[in-house]
């Protein structure tokens, strides 16, 4: 047994939480526990349960020189997220039995939980990807991104009443590559910009609309992946959709394209500021369901090129929790608001009942923090191999401690072994 003696919870209670380090669950919460076992004096650190990243691109197999499985979930334990979810494009994507088999294998390596996402191509077989422990289906790409993987509508629609059938969360890349700027093709390549004017934010708010209409209709669960407007945001609620957003459309702007540069381009791209702030309203209010970061590393070199070519993606799962508790250290966010975003509602929409809250019975996913500490973030001292980050400077609140079902992964700076298994599994 461990207890956890009084920590201060996200809703401001103060508790001492008791964990069966056997079982990795959650045993009694309460004031005054009797002693049992070892314990861990929390007086004025703030306990949260382990955050849920549910868009992550670990990268494996295919491209391990960006990122690899022990290294992407180190970097996430480090910020206190202890499941992650990965999409399916990698190299070969996730579309078949076979494939999944091949990334289940690597993820054995993982120092946290994970969920693997089945994807979709012309090329895809639902018969055998289902029939594996697929957590959704998804990233679905309704315009081309890392790993050319936009399918048309018909196939699309295919995809989304499987899905239904199965009872599968639809994750939906949504972007109308009909309605991007052609025009802005044509803008010199040192343009930092031009990404920007190019992937229009009509774009994504026409998929989002044309997505959920088809999802409707077809009575499945759709979730939209990395929603970077307010117009995309408020057509996933309008209909029912669960929408998420990352830390760079939160808190970035095409304002900040000058100092990023090529390191600043991703899918959706970043929008204006008088956007980003609406984006900000909207995760703050309750309408944004959750913050997942689309952690999508590439190298330095691969990213030092003209706008046109770079590869588009920036990291971020270890800096998402520590930049969110910063935000709730200022008073922008209460922390209250900040579980919901990372843990209570991703365990909740992706269907993970046992993860996701500090409650009896629940698995003990913690993360324990001094919600005073501040660290400036460093892309060297970050722990993702491609070793940067588009927050170079930022100030965050990073974990002390960080526990998945009851084994202590991170502490101190200092990791233990890998304990991730497949959620579903």
């Amino acid at each position: 047994m461990l207890t956890i003696r009084n920590a201060t919870l996200a809703d401001g209670s103060k508790r001492d939480v008791r964990i069966d380090t056997d079982a990795g669950r959650i045993s009694a919460i309460g004031s005054s526990l009797t002693e049992s076992g070892k314990s861990i004096d929390a007086t004025g650190k703030l306990l949260l349960p382990g955050a849920i990243d549910a868009h992550v691109h670990f990268r494996q197999p295919g491209f391990s020189h960006k990122e690899t499985w022990e290294t992407g979930s180190k970097s996430a334990v480090a910020g206190g997220v202890t499941t992650v979810v990965d999409q399916p494009n990698t190299n070969p994507p996730t579309i078949d039995g076979e494939s999944f088999d091949e990334k289940a294998e690597l993820a054995a390596k993982s120092y946290i939980d994970y969920g693997i996402n089945g994807g979709v191509t012309p090329d895809w077989e639902p018969e055998s990807l289902f029939d594996r422990p697929v957590l959704a289906l998804g990233e679905v790409f309704l315009a081309d991104s890392t790993g050319k993987m936009g399918i048309e509508e018909e196939l699309f629609r295919e995809a989304v009443e499987r899905a239904a059938d199965d009872y599968l969360v639809v994750t939906v890349h949504a972007e109308d590559a009909d309605l991007f700027d052609e025009d802005a093709r044509s803008r010199d390549g040192n343009d930092t910009d031009a990404w920007s004017a190019y992937r229009t934010a009509e774009a994504e708010a026409a998929a989002v609309e044309r997505a959920c209409e088809i999802g409707d209709e077809l009575g499945a669960r759709l979730h939209i992946a990395h929603t970077s407007t307010p117009e995309g945001i408020d057509a996933a609620r309008e209909i029912g959709a669960t929408c998420e957003v990352t830390p760079h459309h939160l808190f970035l702007s095409r304002d900040d394209l000058d100092e990023l540069g090529t390191f600043g381009r991703m899918n959706p791209p970043l929008r204006s500021e008088k956007r980003r702030e609406k984006v900000f309203a909207r995760v703050a209010d309750g309408t944004v369901d959750m913050i997942a970061t689309d952690h999508a590393p590439h190298t330095r070199k691969e990213k030092d090129a003209n706008i046109w070519d770079a590869p588009s993606g920036v990291p971020g799962v270890e800096t998402m929790l520590p930049l969110l508790l910063e935000q709730a250290r200022k008073g922008n966010l209460s922390y209250d608001r900040v579980a919901d975003l990372t843990s209570r509602n991703p365990s909740k929409v992706f269907g993970m009942p046992r993860k996701g809250r500090i409650e009896e019975g629940r698995m003990a996913d913690l993360v324990l923090v001094d919600p005073d500490e501040t660290r400036e973030i460093r892309g060297d001292n970050l722990h993702s191999k491609c070793g940067w980050t588009p927050f170079e400077g930022w100030t965050g609140v990073f974990p002390e401690l960080t526990m998945v079902r009851g084994n202590v992964v991170f502490e101190n700076g200092e990791f233990g072994e890998p304990v991730g298994e497949n959620v579903r599994a």
